[in-house]
């Protein structure tokens, strides 16, 4: 159906000069609700979304997406050659890798307590994500020094921590248990490289060398802590985890990354929720604010509508005036809101405008990655409550009686 009077009419009802001007103070205040809104729910989404995403790729980066481990701790996993072939035929695995971890002390400028994870070389299995692009150093030789020097590799607040660099020498010390007590060992290491995840905690402590390095350190034989599964799509995690721990036999459990960080998520989600029902407060608002301003409008035109029911308009079209000014108002803001809130997302990556302190949030500064489809949502619902704010005044407009408003003028 053409509304093009109805829409003209509209236009010309909202940018005429009016006699009271609270109207369109109220008119201007409407569209600045609706823009505050959408761009503060925006932002709110993209940080959220920002910090979910950061954390997730930094997380996934040194651990697998599923992990293989023992139901109870003993001497370690003994047959992981044998099982590994199997889970790299489940559906949907790029790789599978064993992997060995204990809490050492790593010796230097000032000890500290860390873990050590070791793996395979990269000429026998891929490389976690955050070794594969170095801050320093390179991978290009796990063996042994030919002074004996083991190869390791820091995470890069760890190295300044213990005050080495790439070639450097550290030592690593480890707690032995015998039948006079405790021993402490020491081993030289060889610093072939540094990474950066960008998370703090694994950067702070973490550490990775060859597996039969750690195997040698820890007096094990060729076992392993953890079979790490690597996945196409990491949101298949949990069904993968669950055929993986058929496989893997009774005395071995499957997890996958999101029940391995599941309070953190958990926070994150319940963050995402009181932000979306504190900030649609302002949308309330707004809403609000639309329906003062067309209920006033429709007390200073009244004389106008009846006109335009005497010269044959009809209520619908009435209806349909208010209806598209209220509509108009909330396009308006939303236009303003989505400009303004991703250029404040820009603004926050491009020039990380809010710092944060590493130690506590392990991110350095706020992340802001708003997703289109969060956008969409938002405007939907922006629109959707301006639509709402226009009905009752839409109504009371075309149920004007024109022969009662025009019998005194």
């Amino acid at each position: 159906m053409n509304r093009g009077f109805e829409f003209f009419v509209a236009v010309r009802y909202l940018t005429a000069k009016r006699k009271q001007a609270m109207i369109s103070i109220i008119t201007a205040i409407s569209v600045l609700g609706v823009a505050g809104g959408v761009a503060s729910l925006i932002i709110a989404l993209a940080i959220n979304t920002g910090f979910r995403n950061t954390l997730q790729r930094n997380l996934l980066g040194a651990t697998g997406h599923v992990t293989v481990l023992e139901k109870e701790v003993s001497e370690g996993i003994g047959n992981w050659r044998e099982l590994a072939p199997r889970f790299q035929k489940l559906p949907g695995v790029i790789s599978v890798s064993p992997a060995l971890f204990d809490t050492v002390i790593f010796s230097g400028a000032r000890p500290t307590a860390g873990v050590l994870k070791g793996i395979l070389p990269p000429d026998q299995a891929p490389l976690p994500t955050v070794l594969m692009k170095l801050k320093e150093g390179a991978v290009s030789d796990w063996k042994p020094a030919e002074d004996g020097r083991m190869p390791v590799i820091l995470g890069s607040r760890l190295a300044q921590t213990l005050g080495v660099k790439t070639g450097g020498t550290m030592k690593v010390v480890t707690t032995q248990i015998t039948a006079f007590g405790q021993r402490l060992d020491d081993f030289p290491f060889r610093v072939v490289g540094i990474f950066e995840s960008g998370f703090y905690d694994v950067d702070n402590a973490w550490a990775f060398t060859s597996l039969d390095s750690l195997q040698r350190v820890l007096s094990l034989p060729d076992v392993v802590s953890a079979i790490e599964i690597q996945l196409a799509d990491v949101f298949q995690a949990g069904a993968i985890a669950r055929q993986a721990e058929q496989l893997a036999g009774p005395k071995l459990a499957a997890t996958d990354w999101r029940e391995q960080n599941k309070p953190l998520l958990t926070a994150l989600e319940g963050e995402k929720a009181a932000t979306m029902v504190v900030i649609g407060l302002i949308l309330g608002m707004a809403a609000l604010n639309i329906l003062s301003s067309l209920i006033m409008m429709t007390m200073e035109k009244h004389r106008d509508i009846a006109l335009l029911l005497s010269m044959g308009a009809r209520s619908d079209q009435i209806r349909a005036i208010f209806v598209l000014q209220g509509i108009l108002i909330g396009v308006a803001g939303v236009v303003l809101g989505v400009v303004g809130g991703y250029l404040v997302c820009w603004l926050g990556n491009r020039f990380r405008l809010i710092q944060l302190n590493e130690a506590i949030y392990s991110l350095s500064y706020v992340p802001f990655e708003p997703k289109a489809l969060d956008a969409a949502l938002i405007c939907a619902g922006a629109l959707l409550v301006s639509f709402v704010a226009t009905i009752y005044p839409a109504r009371s407009a075309s149920r004007i009686a024109p022969a009662e408003s025009l019998r005194y003028e």
